[in-house]
């Protein structure tokens, strides 16, 4: 299975810190999700992190240093390091409905229709 696209447009949420092997939390290494509606990025810096989607265990996804890997909402999935390796996770997601910022409000109108003028 081919690794999923990141979606563009999303804005970032937070990242995690950066874990090497005696550091992992025991939780990244056994099956796990991402919340609805959140989009996680591993970011290996060293060495090398196999991925690995549960329903295509089959076929993990080996992300080298300086490499990414995107984590669908809600799809579960753990990580494997193979000798030594250092790895963030970052989270995204769709961004909130901007309000208009006071005194910048549109009316609708252009020059043309406004009778006032």
């Amino acid at each position: 299975m081919d690794r999923p696209p990141f979606p563009e447009g999303l804005e970032h949420v937070r990242t995690t810190a950066v874990f090497d092997n005696e550091t992992v939390p025991a939780g990244l290494l056994r099956a796990h999700h991402v919340a609805a509606g959140v989009w996680g990025r591993l970011v290996v810096h060293t060495g090398e992190v196999d991925f690995v989607f549960e329903d295509d265990a089959e076929n993990p996804h080996t992300v080298h240093a300086g490499e990414t890997m995107t984590i669908p909402p809600e799809r579960k999935h753990h990580v494997e390091l193979r000798g030594h390796a250092t790895f963030a996770v970052e989270f995204h997601r769709e961004p909130k409905e901007r309000q208009p910022q006071s005194g910048h409000e549109s009316t609708g109108l252009s020059g043309g229709d406004d009778p006032d003028r």
